[in-house]
Parts: structure tokens; sequence; C-alpha cells
């Protein structure tokens, strides 16, 4: 397991994953694809993310679908 790509990860999405975020195929698959690009940016290899969770897209669609407006933790 990587710490460090678990961090980046939950931290990524805290800062670019927008309240008013759609769950659409399209909308995830863009913000799928920018977390890779930053992450590779900043050295962190996919792999080390992808051991850490099951689908980078049901991920996203979590975070959009459980911490959208209105909604709380």
């Amino acid at each position: 397991m990587s710490t460090r790509g678990i961090m980046f990860l939950k931290q990524w999405i805290a800062n670019n994953v927008p309240e008013n975020a759609t769950a659409d195929v399209i909308s995830i698959d863009e913000l799928t694809h920018k977390l890779i690009a930053d992450a590779k940016a900043i050295g962190i290899k996919r792999v080390e993310i992808d051991e850490d969770v099951d689908s980078l897209y049901r991920t996203i669609l979590d975070a959009i679908v459980r911490f959208g407006p209105g909604l709380t933790e």
C-alpha cells in the first residue's frame, strides 16, 4: 500500500472535485485523466494510487455522490 498515493488521492479529490460536479461518465473520465496527469507531474505513478482503490472511476463517483451539495459526511 502506498501512503503517498492515497494521501495524494484524498487531497486531490478535496481540491479538484467541485461541489457542483455531475456524476456523468464524461465528467468523471475528465476528472480521472486530470488526476493521473497531476499525479504524474509530481512524480506519483498511477500504480501507487491504483493499489489503494478498486477503481478511480468509482472513487471519484463516490466523492461526487456522497459529498455533493447539501450532503454531509
